[in-house]
């Protein structure tokens, strides 16, 4: 670009800026009376601006560089320096200076914006806030007073104690202050975790039936049943500390006493008791009603497996080659829901929780496994020839089962994480010379699977990596019960030893010791009662 061209430039970009430096002074009077205008004395070529007032003074005078002729000496340019680090009386200056003007008016005028004075319906904050967790809440709350009332309203805190599991059957009406209540339910539940570890808690004794052998057992929240072999059935509620259990009639003649068959299996949940017995019987209690059996039900064989529901009121039982499932009807009368014949005897019977409508169940029968969907007919879900099934345990969308490998090709002993939507094998874990005796899919963690054997070893699965996460050295004898949470897990053994770990710090918490086996335990955060199954059993619930 020759010298020309460079003042042409020049010229017109100074006629642009004073253009619109006019421009805004018309759009913007009062700014103009509140900043009083400065006299526009152009600089002398001998005075020098410093900093950057001089960058731009020289840009738009076409000096991209002092000349030779104007150029400073050392003691002056010190002299300039030390002008500019003092404040400056500002003098005439130029084009640059207004420029540096207008930028400061235009970053004081941005204050006038009200960026935090917008107001957004409450509706619509509230859906905003309700996904954050306590912890964000807490310091959405310390912001101003205007988050602090939208951050402790009462549908958030409410919202964030269902969440959580904390008084699930209350309604939002119960309770004036939910975030009051969300801190004691978390003070409590850090309390019962404390008195878990340290082993602070009432450990109580049920009372059990004189000359009577326990036959089966089973528990659910804290409520106990019981099956003897003089064919009593009793239940205990261990959470009002009534140890003396009321019995539940049977229906059988008074006139014959002692000639009650034994009773085989016993399960409970929330309503319902059920007990069947050796000789084909099938009672159905309504644990809200009375003692007397709302239903009775009979098989032409024995009863080998009995499952029930934890979630609803249905009832599966296997009796010879068959698998009855029941379930009242909008009445409230019992049938027959679905009926399915299998190849084999049943060894081990789970129904699938969380399956609406229509029920679903597995079974094992020696070396086959059976997906029985009420809707449909039995399919077989797995069958490998001369590997029979040890254990059995299902969650809403997977069942996890014990195999034991024979045979000449020796592959160690496994468990198989099976899909019941995909209906095909998922993993392969472990590879233990022992039997697996008991695994437990349904109470534990997301992705994770606990599992006890015949070698004395409580194993931790992964079932994001098909890998073993931890194992541990629990008993003496072979390990025969064991269920586990999001910190720990409890076990019992053949010798009669209940052990409580953390598993994340792979440690033993606490141990517990009887003369005879364990053949059941389960726990929540308050309770575990443990069955310790002898000709003299007892109940032992620990309550921190």
């Amino acid at each position: 670009m020759d010298n020309h061209s460079l003042d042409e430039f020049r010229r017109r970009w100074q006629e642009e800026l004073a253009q619109a430096q006019a421009l805004r002074k018309r759009r913007r009077p009062e700014a103009a009376e509140r900043r009083p205008r400065r006299p526009e004395v152009a600089p002398g070529r001998g005075e020098q601006a410093s900093g950057y007032l001089a960058l731009a003074q020289s840009l738009l005078e076409g000096a991209g560089r002092p000349p030779a002729a104007a150029r400073t000496t050392r003691a002056e340019r010190q002299e300039s320096a030390s002008r500019s680090r003092s404040p400056p009386a500002r003098e005439g200056a130029g084009g640059g200076e207004q420029l540096v003007d207008q930028l400061i008016r235009d970053l004081n005028e941005m204050d006038d914006v009200p960026f935090f004075d917008i107001q957004l319906p409450y509706e619509l904050a509230i859906n905003i806030f309700q996904y954050l967790d306590r912890k964000e809440l807490g310091r959405c709350a310390q912001v101003s007073k205007t988050w602090k009332v939208i951050a402790e309203d009462e549908v958030l805190w409410y919202r964030l104690c269902q969440q959580e599991g904390h008084l699930p059957e209350s309604s939002i009406s119960d309770y004036s202050c939910w975030k009051l209540i969300f801190q004691e339910c978390r003070a409590r539940e850090h309390m019962l975790r404390t008195n878990w570890k340290n082993r602070k808690g009432a450990v109580s004794e049920l009372e059990h039936i004189p000359d009577a052998v326990l036959c089966d057992v089973h528990s659910h929240d804290g409520v106990v049943i019981a099956g003897y072999t003089s064919g009593d059935v009793r239940v205990w509620d261990t959470r009002t500390w009534d140890y003396i259990a009321p019995f539940l009639d049977s229906e059988y003649e008074e006139d014959e006493p002692g000639m009650q068959p034994y009773v085989s299996f016993v399960r409970i949940n929330s309503s319902l008791a059920v007990a069947a017995y050796e000789d084909g019987f099938l009672n159905i209690w309504d644990l809200r009603t009375g003692k007397d059996p709302i239903h009775r039900f009979e098989h032409d064989a024995r009863i080998q497996a009995l499952a029930l529901s934890q979630d609803d009121a249905t009832v599966a039982t296997a009796s010879a080659f068959d698998v009855v499932m029941l379930h009242p009807n909008e009445e409230g009368y019992w049938q027959i829901a679905a009926e399915f014949e299998v190849q084999k005897l049943v060894d081990y019977l789970e129904i699938v929780p969380d399956t609406g409508r229509y029920p679903v169940a597995v079974a094992t029968a020696g070396d086959l496994v059976y997906l029985l969907k009420a809707d449909d007919s039995a399919r077989t879900l797995h069958y490998v020839y001369g590997q029979p099934v040890t254990c059995l345990d299902v969650s809403a969308n997977q069942a996890a089962f014990g195999v034991k490998s024979l045979g000449w090709v020796y592959e160690g002993n496994k468990i198989l994480v099976y899909s019941l939507e995909a209906e095909r094998c998922l993993s392969k874990l472990g590879n233990a010379l022992g039997d697996f005796t008991c695994v437990n899919l349904r109470d534990s963690p997301p992705n994770l699977m606990v599992s006890g054997n015949m070698d004395r070893r409580v194993r931790i699965h992964d079932l994001r990596t098909d890998t073993l996460a931890l194992s541990l050295s629990a008993h003496q004898l072979g390990v025969s019960a064991v269920q586990m949470d999001d910190w720990k897990v409890v076990s019992g053994g053949e010798e009669g030893l209940v052990s409580v770990w953390d598993y994340r710090m792979n440690q033993k918490l606490w141990e517990v010791h009887s003369r005879h086996p364990v053949r059941h335990i389960s726990f929540n955060s308050r309770r575990l009662p443990t069955c310790l199954r002898s000709d003299a059993p007892s109940w032992a619930p620990f309550s921190p």
